[in-house]
Order: structure tokens, then sequence, then C-alpha cells
């Protein structure tokens, strides 16, 4: 059976939209429908009740996800306890056991200050892209990979997303559709 699948993102740098993409292309494969929208492009005239089920992503800068995906959260709470729902936290902090439970951290605070329970919640690794930060964010994200014993040669990026880890919450999700 096809479901159509809403999945609304924020994105800081274009990796968490990759991640949106892979989880899509999952669910796609068991012929379900995704639709993919930034959150800060989110239109009034979207309805989530068109949708058999919502996936929600941001991605952690600074502790906190996007403020337009808070709002979109807050706004929809009602409709997003009432369908199958899912939630992703894509942050850096996830990629070290030793950083783990900050991002766990990040992402409980965000269920625990919307009262958003969605059925699944993960944490996702993100990406270092060196290469496509100016001088200053280099600087200071080569400083913070340092301090927690990561990569720190700014001459190439890091991709620390675990993509199966991603299929199989795709899978989960397509699952709890029926």
């Amino acid at each position: 059976m096809n479901h159509r699948i809403a999945i609304i993102y924020g994105t800081t740098e274009g990796h968490t939209r990759k991640i949106c993409e892979h989880i899509a292309q999952t669910l796609r494969d068991h012929d379900d429908q995704v639709e993919i929208v930034l959150g800060s492009e989110f239109d009034d005239a979207f309805e989530l009740s068109d949708f058999d089920g919502v996936i929600v992503g941001g991605s952690l800068h600074a502790g906190t996800h996007q403020r337009y995906i808070r709002a979109f959260v807050d706004e929809h709470l009602e409709e997003l306890q009432s369908m199958p729902s899912a939630f992703f936290s894509v942050s850096l902090s996830a990629a070290s056991e030793d950083t783990r439970d900050d991002a766990q951290g990040a992402l409980d605070t965000f269920l625990e200050e919307t009262g958003w329970t969605p059925e699944q919640a993960e944490i996702v690794a993100g990406a270092l892209k060196y290469t496509e930060y100016n001088w200053f964010k280099r600087f200071a994200m080569k400083k913070i990979s340092a301090s927690s014993g990561g990569d720190t040669d700014t001459s190439q990026d890091y991709e620390y997303t675990d993509w199966e880890q991603l299929s199989r919450f795709a899978e989960a999700f397509h699952e709890r559709l029926g």
C-alpha cells in the first residue's frame, strides 16, 4: 500500500536536505508518495491532513534547531499528535560517542518544550563542510572538532551520517503506516 508522506525540514548548510532525500528515496522504494518541504518556505495552503504521515527534521546549531522548525511544530502540534509522525535531529555531536548524549539531550529538550510526542525520534550525525565555510566559521568549527577529538583537516569535508541508520528509520516509519 502506498502512502502520502510529508517531510518538513530545516537546514543551515544543506546536509539535512540530503538526509531528507535519502529518507524519501527509501519511502519511494515502497511506492510511497513523498513531498519534501523546506520549513522556512512552508505554504499556508499546504495541509498536513492531505498526508498519511509526516516526518520533521532539523539541524542543531549552537544547541538549538531552526526557529522555523520550532514554529512549525508549535503551530501544527495538534495535527502532529493525531497522525503518524517522526522527528529527526541532525547534529555533529551525534557523530561522537563522547558528545552523543548532548545531541540526544537537545532532541529531548526540543520535544519536551514543544509537547510533541512523535512515534519515532532519532539523532542523526551530520557533516563538517570545511570547504564551504568562510574563514571564521572554518576556524571555529576546527576548534570545536579538535576539542572532541574530531577531524581537523580543513582542506576536505567530512560526512558522518549513517545512511543505513536512516534507511532503518524510514523503513520503520513506513511499517508504522501499515
